[in-house]
């Protein structure tokens, strides 16, 4: 089953009078939304790794909302319940889990090491570093994620890390 979005009102507003300050590739997946083309359809018109952080960027924004649920036969179904954010955090713990934040510090400095490197984001390394709990590194995701698509290796794995990522954060 995929999922199916459309622009809101303020999607429409954005597409005539550009205020939101989108990218040129942001306003482009924008434009491709139209509330009849599923997310695998929308990856086939543009082919970059990062469609899933645009579509929840731009989701965000308010600029989009899931409309329909595609089914395999062709059939859609109409959205009646609002679902979760396709970026969503999962819920915090009632307890801080150190070893959670100790992961996912861990995950977010191999991958930029591996990725991007310790020099071109020294800056970035030293804030992950010094986030003493999840929401600190949780406030670095965006920072970390593009600088991951900055690299051409990362911007080719940063979906799946994305993924793993957002599992322990």
């Amino acid at each position: 089953m995929a999922v199916v979005f459309a622009k809101t009102a303020r999607g429409q507003e954005e597409i005539a009078r550009r205020a939101a300050g989108l990218t040129p590739r942001q306003r482009r997946v924008l434009i491709c939304i139209d509330g009849r083309r599923s997310v695998d359809e929308l990856r086939e018109l543009s082919p970059a790794d990062d469609l899933q952080h645009t579509l929840g960027l731009l989701e965000e924004a308010g600029l989009i909302e899931a409309a329909l649920l595609a089914e395999a036969e062709g059939a859609t179904t109409a959205i009646t319940a609002p679902l979760p954010s396709i970026t969503a955090f999962a819920p915090l713990p009632a307890e801080a889990d150190p070893v959670r934040v100790q992961q996912a510090r861990n995950f977010m400095t191999n991958t930029i090491n591996a990725f991007v490197g310790a020099l071109g984001a020294s800056s970035l390394l030293q804030r992950i570093e010094g986030a003493a709990d999840q929401p600190a590194l949780r406030a670095l995701f965006d920072e970390w994620y593009h600088a991951l698509v900055s690299s051409r290796e990362g911007r080719r794995e940063a979906e799946a890390l994305r993924t793993k990522l957002l599992q322990v954060i």
